[in-house]
């Protein structure tokens, strides 16, 4: 569904000293400063608060980069989040996920082939998206190869994601060129 941009991007010429300092590290490591970045930008404050969570779960979590990408993933797909779908396309490839891994992230948990671990976080996302709790069966899943804060970050990437997918759509953020969306990837 093509949903109309409510808030545009910031444009470049508007930004402060302080958001050319933020896009920086971005814009040196992707060639390009995301426009989920530059909508934000409209809203200092929320993005000053939100950024410091949003890069934890992202480069300081304690799950495997791996795990972390399966969970953003299936939390795209299950959101309808065309935007996060596409940028962890490309995320996630240097995370070790395949084509084939996005097909079996759109099929879910009960997908053949998922080792066990991984088949307990697609249902976790599952389940926290749909009932916003994780089943004992699905919790002692997870405990039995993932420790209390890993277990803890996996919610928490869980709900930042569908919120981030929320904020996503309602806003209207388009995807960057070349980022592939629900169809190509």
């Amino acid at each position: 569904m093509n949903r109309p941009t409510r808030i545009e991007p910031l444009p470049e010429s508007e930004w402060t000293d302080e958001q050319r300092q933020m896009a920086a590290p971005l814009e040196a490591q992707y060639g390009l400063v995301f426009n989920v970045l530059k909508t934000l930008m409209r809203h200092m404050p929320l993005l000053k608060s939100w950024n410091p969570l949003a890069g934890y779960l992202m480069t300081g979590s304690s799950l495997s980069p791996r795990h972390r990408e399966l969970l953003i993933m299936r939390v795209a797909w299950q959101t309808g989040s065309d935007y996060e779908w596409g940028q962890h396309v490309l995320m996630s490839q240097a995370a070790g996920l395949s084509e084939q891994d996005h097909r079996r992230i759109k099929a879910g948990p009960d997908d053949p082939g998922w080792p066990a671990i991984e088949r307990a976080l697609l249902k976790a996302a599952d389940e926290l998206l749909d009932e916003q709790y994780v089943s004992e069966p699905t919790w002692e899943s997870l405990a039995e190869q993932l420790t209390d804060v890993q277990r803890m970050d996996a919610i928490f990437t869980v709900g930042q994601y569908a919120m981030l997918a929320m904020a996503l759509k309602t806003l209207g953020v388009e995807r960057e060129p070349g980022v592939p969306g629900f169809d190509g990837g």
